[in-house]
């Protein structure tokens, strides 16, 4: 019915290729809704701490995982736990990795058969029956996890003599009706005052770092509404489809240059193949471009503007060693031209070349292409990377004559996990490099964001960073973790562009020739994390956090540093970090 109601009222449109992408989806999922479906699962949501894990054992075991991909993320529950059943008996297990393995497996206990997923002591005999759900059913047509999420922290900044805090209440939910179609929902409320420097990025860009709409909470503090969800079926054996409201990360180093988790989440339709050794995925997203508000808060008086991006990513398997990918996406918007916010549906091709339509469209569209890799050269050891084009022309390039648009962006990094024999010492460094209007446009749509904040790395572009990352468990329930940040980059100044801010238009750039990495205000970024983390119930975490930043600007009046030392108590939720 849903798809009848389509084409009779929206079939004119697609005489000029446009479409509500919201309504085509639905007609898609309704179709695909009919087949004959397979076994489903959600994804692991993005955290940081949880995927190390994961990619940890994935590196112990010597070979690229084949369950599924890792330079896509999230991964699936059913795959992460199909993995770690099929090495747990390749190694010898140190206590803390025999630990790691039980809190992954209880976690998508519904994918194993572990015993050690019951609880001992059920709470009232209805709750917490398994060790990782306040409430569980499971039946033959229908499986249901529900989860109270919990973010408290209490921490004092030094620069400005406040006092921070966080509060967060929610609720998880995860299920399958039918072994047909899996669903995943997370709904959190939220204040918060943060550190000065995050209020400095929210009053600057009128953003609060990962998230979207917004409003001010007492004197310094924000006030917000967090929701994810979406729904998840497989069309084929090889074939996943999810439709629904989240965000995802694409590369293996601990920040991406294609596309990062810092940006709040977004409608998305995402398709993912993955049969012999290749997995690939296509990624069509409705975004929010340029919104307006003020210090204080957004303002909702109006609609915001839409802006598209379709994404896709093929990576192979190369032996059990090398994986390599290749990607590419491009950002729209058709307000550019006839302010009718419709869905462009010739990017809706899966497997076509997005540049050649971007071209035959008259080139009004931001289109990127790239690479990434991974590579396990030795024992216990990892090497990564990535390498992103905006636009380039080979002459300039090897000219080097500094053109404007030679806009790319790099990466290179490797981890070393038990190092120097030390169980689950890991070790963890990267560089990452961008040039300056990478991933900027010459229009408020085409720029690479959402709400304001970058797809990407979360310093935007015109700069080079250094990250150096040690991880260590010395027992089950304990892990510290220190986090070194190196940065330095280019400042713009007021009315002058010089190609960090990748949201201000590329038109308004200084100079056609002679640009250069870090070009414009001198600024060099010092970040230091150390974190101390008790693992006390399971997804129930207790964190002491000290962080030292140190901002060194050749503009008066912009240098700064402070100390700031928190108290975190986390229940089924991720750190909330903001590393820039």
């Amino acid at each position: 019915m849903i798809c009848k109601l389509y084409l009779k009222h929206f079939l004119p449109y697609f005489g000029n290729m446009k479409l509500n992408l919201g309504l085509f989806l639905a007609c898609l999922f309704t179709v695909s809704s009919m087949f004959n479906l397979h076994s489903q699962s959600v994804n692991i949501p993005l955290n940081d701490d949880y995927y190390h894990l994961i990619d940890r054992y994935e590196i112990k075991s010597g070979r690229i995982n084949s369950n599924y991909h890792s330079s896509w993320r999230a991964y699936q529950r059913k795959d992460v736990v199909n993995f770690i059943d099929s090495i747990s008996s390749e190694f010898k297990l140190s206590s803390q990795d025999e630990f790691n393995f039980n809190y992954i497996r209880n976690d998508s206990w519904e994918w194993t058969d572990q015993a050690d997923n019951d609880s001992k002591k059920p709470v009232w005999k209805h709750f917490y029956k398994k060790k990782s759900d306040l409430y569980s059913v499971r039946t033959e047509d229908f499986d249901l996890h529900v989860n109270p999420v919990l973010h408290l922290s209490v921490g004092r900044e030094s620069a400005f003599d406040v006092n921070t805090f966080i509060n967060t209440r929610g609720v998880e939910l995860r299920g399958v009706i039918d072994k047909k179609v899996s669903f995943y929902s997370f709904i959190g409320e939220n204040q918060m005052v943060n550190p000065a420097y995050i209020r400095a990025y929210r009053s600057s860009n009128l953003t609060v770092p990962q998230e979207g709409f917004w409003k001010g909470y007492e004197e310094n503090g924000v006030d917000f509404f967090t929701a994810r969800g979406y729904l998840s079926f497989d069309a084929t054996k090889h074939i996943n489809m999810q439709f629904g409201h989240d965000r995802f990360a694409v590369g293996n180093g601990y920040r991406s240059m294609i596309l990062s988790g810092f940006s709040p989440a977004y409608l998305f339709f995402k398709i993912n193949t993955k049969v012999w050794k290749f997995n690939y995925t296509n990624l069509f997203t409705e975004m929010t471009a340029d919104v307006q508000g003020n210090p204080g808060g957004l303002t909702g008086s109006s609609r915001y503007p839409d802006k598209y991006m379709a994404l896709h990513h093929l990576s192979f398997n190369i032996g059990e060693k090398l994986n390599i990918g290749v990607f590419e996406s491009i950002i729209f918007s058709n307000s550019d031209s006839t302010s009718n916010n419709s869905f462009e549906l010739k990017y809706l091709n899966p497997v076509i070349f997005y540049r050649a339509i971007e071209q035959q469209n008259g080139s009004p569209d931001n289109a990127l292409v790239g690479v990434d890799f991974k590579w396990l050269p030795a024992k216990r050891l990892v090497i990564y990377g990535q390498w992103v084009f905006d636009e380039f022309l080979l002459d300039n390039l090897t000219e080097g004559n500094g053109w404007w648009g030679n806009k790319w962006g790099a990466q290179l990094g490797g981890e070393y996990i038990d190092a120097f024999g030390i169980s689950n010492l890991d070790l963890q460094g990267e560089i990452n490099v961008a040039r300056p209007y990478a991933y900027s446009h010459n229009t408020q749509y085409g720029s690479y964001s959402n709400y304001r904040q970058p797809l990407a790395h979360p310093l935007g572009a015109n700069f080079r960073e250094v990250v150096g990352i040690v991880r260590y468990q010395p027992v089950d329930k304990l892990s510290i973790t220190g986090k070194l940040i190196l940065a330095t980059y280019g400042e713009d100044e007021i009315g002058r562009n010089f190609g960090k801010n990748i949201l201000l238009q590329n038109t308004t750039r200084e100079a056609d020739f002679g640009n250069e990495i870090g070009q414009g205000i001198d600024t060099d970024l010092t970040f230091a994390d150390l974190t101390v983390s008790y693992h006390w119930k399971h997804n129930f975490f207790i964190d002491l956090k000290h962080i030292y930043r140190q901002l060194d600007s050749a503009q008066q009046g912009l240098s700064n540093d402070t100390n700031f030392t928190s108290v975190v108590l986390r229940w089924n939720v991720p750190q909330r970090l903001n590393e820039f």
